[in-house]
């Protein structure tokens, strides 16, 4: 019986676990690049140590030691000395390294805005996992509209997976870190365009009054020459599709065709319903994850009958074509923007290869260092921090130099 208990444990704390919507590998390779900037920080360090002359007592011995003199004594110092000499350079050596680690993890977005609407929340989903050839860390990668902090939005997707182990660093982001992200704006009402009067392409108005000259002529006068306006508003939040062959985002949105004639309620002309199919692809620049969409398939019916459909057919190409010239670039200006993974400040990605997996896909990249490690440790030191060479005391397991 206590079997099956905990066989039902476990099934329950399996079924509960939280999928990573990005992970992220760290191999040898970066680790052997950041132990040799660690170095190169800490001589910078000890560069800055100034050891004051020894002086004092110990028992009938007296002692009193110039700085001149130390690599002369260096070979003839006895353990106590070297205790003593100790007592200067280990704690600054502890201290340094513990402002190098806490500095840069300090610099690491974990729950964060993207902007006015959206945010990012790159938790840890459980601890990072080390080997000897990499370190392994999963992250929740969601989006959340700001609005609704406490929003959340059920994993699905399948875990990314990261096979690779010849860059310095991998990335994997699953289909769910995108459909989030489309999710998020979606609710926070983001997904719309209304174009009105001058902003709709002048061939595009003639086109759509043309086509609806049949609803129009019966109208008053008064209500004939007034503006035109074409609303886009998407229905259902898009999903991300991701294939070896590409990455594709379905959108489902209502078109809706009015006159707005001043001071007076709109007149609708007709409503329909918009398939479009974009194809997407990203980039790693820095530390800034960017998408280029392009629209790939497009198709727009009535919701009211077959027969109204075929009359929407001429509207096909002249509302792509305004889809592709007015609408795209604006897309694009906002996801070229892109939105930062969660890497320490001073170091970025380069030489980055994307491939697509069936669900998920991956980055792989080297590192560069855009910043020297006291460059990231000066800009977030606290105000207050004191001597940064105090001997603030080290573990008490700590060995001699």
């Amino acid at each position: 019986m206590a079997l099956f208990g905990a066989l039902f444990l476990a099934l329950l704390a399996g079924a509960q676990a939280e999928l990573p919507g990005c992970k992220i590998r760290i191999t040898s390779k970066a680790l052997e690049l950041v132990k040799q900037e660690g170095l190169r920080f800490l001589e910078q360090e000890l560069e800055t140590i100034t050891i004051p002359d020894l002086r004092g007592r110990e028992g009938h011995f007296y002692y009193n030691i110039s700085e001149k003199v130390y690599e002369f004594l260096s070979m003839f110092i006895t353990s106590g000395m070297r205790f003593l000499l100790n007592q200067q350079i280990c704690p600054v050596l502890y201290h340094a390294g513990t402002v190098l680690l806490n500095s840069l993890l300090d610099t690491v977005p974990v729950r964060s805005a993207v902007d006015e609407l959206v945010g990012i929340d790159y938790s840890l989903v459980k601890d990072p996992v080390a080997s000897a050839s990499s370190l392994d860390m999963e992250f929740r990668g969601a989006f959340f509209p700001l609005a609704e902090g406490n929003w959340s939005l059920r994993n699905r997707a399948v875990e990314p997976q990261l096979p690779e182990e010849e860059r310095m660093v991998y990335v994997a982001f699953s289909e769910f870190f995108f459909d989030s992200a489309m999710e998020s704006y979606f609710q926070a009402g983001a997904l719309k365009l209304s174009l009105v009067g001058a902003k709709v392409p002048h061939d595009l108005d003639m086109l759509l009054r043309a086509t609806y000259f049949g609803n129009i002529v019966l109208l008053s006068p008064a209500v004939i020459d007034s503006p035109l306006k074409l609303e886009l508003r998407v229905t259902a939040p898009p999903r991300c599709t991701i294939k070896p062959s590409g990455t594709t985002i379905s959108v489902t949105a209502s078109v809706t065709i009015a006159l707005v004639p001043p001071d007076q309620p709109e007149v609708k002309l007709s409503s329909m319903t918009m398939d479009a199919r974009l194809s997407a692809k990203m980039a790693l620049q820095g530390k800034v994850l960017r998408t280029q969409l392009d629209l790939r398939r497009f198709r727009i019916y009535s919701n009211q009958s077959a027969l109204e459909s075929l009359a929407l057919i001429p509207l096909q190409a002249p509302l792509k074509t305004m889809l592709q010239i007015g609408v795209m670039p604006m897309l694009n200006e906002r996801t070229w923007r892109g939105v930062q993974i969660p890497l320490p400040e001073g170091i970025d990605f380069v030489r980055e290869v994307v491939t697509n997996h069936a669900g998920f896909l991956t980055i792989g990249a080297d590192l560069h260092f855009a910043k020297g490690l006291r460059e990231v440790i000066e800009k977030n030191r606290p105000a207050n921090t004191g001597d940064p060479r105090a001997p603030s005391a080290p573990p008490p397991s700590m060995t001699a130099v």
